[in-house]
Order: structure tokens, then sequence, then C-alpha cells
């Protein structure tokens, strides 16, 4: 038994998180797996309802939970605001202490064409951004004035060994190699990071470990993608490299993420914004959240039903199925569909038997 909060949120959220839910219920029901799920109101919706982001019904339940499936947050309804939905995401992370952020991003195969680089440099490319969530400059002290401004970057090194352990953990789970990428050439945070990150890696003697500096591996990125297994690094260079990550595989709206913590509850969602624009129209891209329910079920304990997930967006994609995103006239709700109904195929084949979903 598990408890699965949704948190829908704003604009495409809603839309993208249905497709996904359902997607967990059908195996849930057909594996057996006791999932139950709760929606609560959570970004601007919320706002709306009560005045606050993150109101203190869905704090609770988020942190009686077992995992969090989120589908976006903000718009510009919300965007001069004395309150932003943004602000129930950095309340969220502290809640639940959420410190570490996975991006896997890799090209499915037929969408090579997709990407703005050649199909010859992104054909294989799958990696995996592990950034620290809680630290560096986006935590730091502040000052802010007219003539001049501030931002502390500060890391300790038990901040740096738990996300280091996170990264090798999943590097073992992968290729078993992991890109630390720092600026030791001239951050005195980034020089503590390389020698701390150096005396993790000698606990895990199976993964290789490579150290890089962020504007060389920006550049490597676009050049040589399939380089990479594992990149680990630190708040401000984890955002910027996982958005330019984000295209090389042909759509932001393929991509998932998780964000883990202290807590054992995990948050997952896609990491596209909540696309006010067409909302309410069946067209945005799915995908990314339902390869973020994969990874939730990953997170249970659900491995072979993660597998199983993953398979079927493929299926679907390679099916000819491609939403406005990736120049197809599929829907939403219709992309959903196939994608059930390649999971459901799949169950089908391995336990003819099945419990009603």
């Amino acid at each position: 038994m598990a408890k699965i909060v949704i948190l829908a949120g704003d604009g495409i959220g809603p839309e993208v998180a249905r497709e996904a839910e359902a997607c967990l219920r059908l195996i849930s029901g057909a594996r057996g797996l006791g999932l139950t799920f709760e929606d609560h109101l959570f970004g601007g919706a919320a706002i709306d309802a009560s005045g606050d982001p993150f109101p203190e019904e869905t704090q609770r339940a988020c942190e009686n939970s077992d995992a969090i499936l989120l589908g976006a947050v903000g718009g510009p309804k919300w965007d001069g605001g004395s309150v932003r939905p943004e602000a129930g995401l950095l309340k969220m992370r502290g809640t639940l202490g959420l410190f570490a952020n996975l991006r896997p991003a890799r090209t499915y195969a037929g969408l090579e064409s997709f990407s703005p680089l050649r199909a010859d440099i992104v054909k294989g490319a799958d990696m995996l951004v592990v950034r620290e969530l809680t630290g560096g400059l986006y935590f730091g002290d502040k000052v802010e004035g007219t003539e001049e401004a501030s931002d502390l970057c500060t890391y300790s090194r038990g901040e740096v060994e738990r996300i280091a352990r996170v990264a090798f953990e999943a590097a073992r789970k992968r290729r078993k190699k992991v890109t630390s990428v720092d600026k030791a050439n001239v951050l005195a945070t980034s020089r503590l990071w390389r020698r701390v990150v150096t005396e993790v890696a000698t606990q895990y003697p199976d993964v290789e470990l490579e150290h890089a500096l962020v504007d060389s591996t920006a550049m490597a990125l676009i050049t040589h993608p399939t380089r990479f297994d594992v990149i680990l690094t630190e708040n401000l260079f984890g955002d910027i490299l996982s958005d330019e990550m984000s295209v090389i595989g042909g759509s932001i709206g393929l991509l998932a993420s998780a964000s883990t913590g202290t807590t054992g509850t995990a948050v997952f969602e896609p990491i596209h914004g909540s696309a006010p624009d067409i909302a309410g129209q069946d067209f945005a891209n799915p995908a990314g959240a339902i390869a973020s329910a994969a990874m939730l079920l990953d997170h249970l304990g659900h491995s072979a039903e993660a597998r199983i997930l993953e398979a079927a967006v493929e299926q679907a994609i390679a099916g000819g199925f491609r939403t406005r995103d990736l120049g197809g006239g599929t829907r939403c709700s219709e992309f959903g569909e196939q994608v059930r109904l390649s999971v459901d195929a799949q169950l089908t084949a391995n336990q003819p038997k099945l419990a009603s979903a």
C-alpha cells in the first residue's frame, strides 16, 4: 500500500497529471500494488482558493504521503501578486527536505530529427543530471541594493557528501560513470566540492569519476552528449545544464524529474512549465508526466512496472503518436490512451489473468 498525492497545479498541469494518474491506476489495479490517490490544491489554483500556494491541508497530505505527482505551477495570472505559485515549490522543498533533483534526458529512437543538433550527434544520448537543490547561491545570504548587490554561495561538506552519494548510487544502476561539474579553477566552494566528491568516490570503486568545469561541460553537451552518463553538480550549474540538456531530445515535453530528500517522500513532475496558452485545449504532451510516474514507481520499489510504463511511452512514440510540440496532431488524452493500451498489452502478455483496474 502506498499513498500518492496528486497536485495537478495550473495550466496544462491537470491535463498531463490526469493521464499519468490513469496509467498508475491501471498498473496498480492490474498488479495489485494497492496504490491510493488523493487530489489536493497547489500553486496558483491554491492561491485562488485559499490565498496560499501550499495550504496547510495540502502540506499535511504531502507529509503523510509516500510520493507526490505534480503537474505544473504558475502562470501570468499570478505574476505581480503578493504571493506567487512558485513560493509553494520552495516551501515544499523545505518541508520535505528535498535536496536532490534528478533529471533524466534521452533521445527517443525516431525523434533524432526533432533535436536542434544533428541526428548523428544526439542518437543514443541518455543522461541523468543529479542537482543539489537546497544550497548554493539560491539559498545563501543576499544583499540587494540600488547600487550594489551580492549573493553568497555556501556549501558544507555534509551537503556535498549526501548529493554525491545520490549520484554514485544512480550511476551504479546505469553505465557506472559520474561526471562531477564545478568551477574549481575559480570558486572556493567548487574546490571543496571537488575534494569531497573525490573522497566519496573511494566508496564506489565500481563507478568511474571524472571532474569537469562547467563551461567546458556546457560545450560538450552540445558537441558530444553521448559521452555523459550521470552529471553531478551544484544548484546553479545544475539549473542551467539541465535546461540546456532538455532540448537535446527534441522537446521539453518528453522529460521527467524527481526530487528526493530526507523524509522519504519524493516529488515527481515533468520539467515543462504550465503553458497557459494551450491549457484546456488537449494539446499538451503528457509523455514527461507519464515518465515521471514511471520514476515514482521506481521510488516505491516497483521497478518492473516502471519499465513497462517506460516501454509503453517509447512504443507510443515509435508508433507515430506525436503531440503538437513534435509536429504531430495527437491529442494529450489520445497519447495517454495509447500508452495505456500498450501497458495493458504488456501486462496481458506477462500475466494473462489480470485483476480489474
